[in-house]
């Protein structure tokens, strides 16, 4: 079981930038990979980016490339998703999901969640 609590959304005008956080609990943590998700109102939720277990490899969503970027820190047990130049389209809740190896990155694959963590970007 694993339990993951995100942090540091608010509101910000566009062109602005977030720090989002994700902090896990429970058991291997470190043996996950995870992900960022969100999902604005009315719409479906979105793969945004995701981190293997090692750090070593990231994986963006097109619309968020080049302006969001996704670290880990396993001694620390939490995952950050960096955004910058934000724009009013990226206005979502935003959570964060483990996911097992071997898994895709469908959001589907993903196993334990978070509660998410409102972003509001003003124009």
């Amino acid at each position: 079981q694993v339990q993951l609590v995100e942090s540091g959304g608010g509101l910000v005008q566009a062109g602005g930038s977030l720090r989002l956080s994700c902090a896990a609990s429970g058991r291997a943590f470190s043996s996950y990979a995870v992900g960022w998700s969100r999902q604005a109102p009315g719409k479906e939720r979105e793969f945004v980016a995701d981190i293997t277990w090692s750090g070593g490899s990231t994986y963006y969503a097109d619309s968020v490339k080049g302006r969001f970027t996704i670290s880990r820190d396993n001694a620390k047990n939490t995952v950050a998703l960096q955004m910058n130049s934000l724009k009013p389209e990226d206005t979502a809740v935003y959570y964060c999901a483990t996911r097992a190896a071997g898994r895709s990155r469908a959001l589907r694959d993903y196993d334990y969640w978070g509660q998410g963590t409102q972003v509001t970007v003003s124009s």
